[in-house]
């Protein structure tokens, strides 16, 4: 998940170039790789929770494939935002290698093009096992990585970053993990979907509201622009304790009951999370917190998917 970028902030220190093996460890974004393939997790662990069975392959592939998506679209948001003149060594967030002159923008590009086409190979034997819906999902997911920056009207820069969170690391993979295994679709597959996907979002929303003030002096209009810094607020703490709200309900559609709410042991986290965000101020201090909520969504998405497997 592509984080988005902030001109018009203060300089920061220059930076060593940390070497090529490090640079691209740094542009591929290590710490956001867990909300591409916890959603494939939790699909899958429904499926279990509902029909006991397991198909191996399609489960491994769904997450190589998801991997490859995430890796790729992080590439991509790299030399976008550099050669759209948006990151710059002044960033609030962590460097960025293209825009650091760690990597060539051409070099970082083609390696994002390989990773969608590494993904797309891995699509072709899942959209032969799971059908025409699996193409759907894996052709909008190739497409909406790259336009998460890139095209004439970025994602990233709009309003619907949130949105596109929860559709496509939500709704889209979750379902389409649990549709590779069952062949349908449930309710308990789709409160699962909903429930991952706003964690997920929540992580966009923290990077978003680092942001606002820069991202508002240069025209972008992202949520955290429109809502304010108290709107983004409750916009964070609703999407970090509605996936608790919901554990009762989908303990209950997966027939799993109380075994389900195992999750809510990182729920002190979370409010921890909700605490600092509505203290910290926009700005470089919020990069920690950005990591900490990737880190609750895997958690949550570990326990959730233990839970209905156990």
């Amino acid at each position: 998940m592509p984080p988005s970028s902030s001109p018009g902030a203060p300089a920061r220190p220059p930076e060593p170039s940390p070497g090529c093996l490090r640079a691209w460890w740094s542009a591929i974004r290590p710490k956001t790789l867990t909300i591409s393939f916890v959603p494939v997790f939790v699909g899958s662990a429904v499926a279990w929770a509902e029909t006991q069975t397991l198909l191996w392959l399609p489960a491994l592939l769904a997450f190589c494939a998801a991997v490859l998506i995430q890796i790729g679209t992080n590439l991509h948001n790299d030399v976008s935002d550099f050669e759209r003149g948006a990151d710059t060594p002044a960033r609030l967030g962590p460097p960025r290698a293209t825009a650091m002159g760690w990597l060539p923008a051409a070099t970082v590009r083609r390696a994002a093009w390989l990773c969608f086409a590494l993904a797309f190979n891995f699509g072709v034997f899942l959209a032969w096992h799971g059908g025409w819906p699996i193409v759907v999902i894996g052709l909008a997911s190739l497409v909406a990585g790259w336009a998460y920056t890139g095209g004439p009207r970025p994602i990233a820069y709009s309003p619907f970053g949130e949105a596109f969170v929860l559709a496509f690391f939500g709704l889209a993979a979750v379902g389409g993990s649990y549709y590779l295994q069952a062949r349908t679709l449930s309710a308990a597959a789709a409160l699962a979907a909903v429930m991952v996907g706003l964690l997920a979002a929540a992580v966009i929303t923290v990077n978003n509201h680092r942001d606002r003030e820069t991202d508002a002096r240069a025209g972008r209009r992202t949520l955290a622009v429109l809502l304010g810094r108290r709107g983004t607020e409750v916009l964070f703490a609703v999407e970090m304790l509605l996936p608790f709200a919901f554990l009762p309900v989908l303990g209950g559609l997966a027939g799993r009951g109380a075994g389900s709410l195992l999750p809510v042991v990182v729920l002190p986290l979370a409010l921890v999370l909700i605490g600092r965000f509505r203290r910290e101020a926009p700005g470089p201090r919020l990069n920690a917190l950005l990591a900490r909520t990737a880190g609750l969504q895997f958690l949550f998405g570990l326990l959730l998917g233990v839970a209905l497997v156990a």
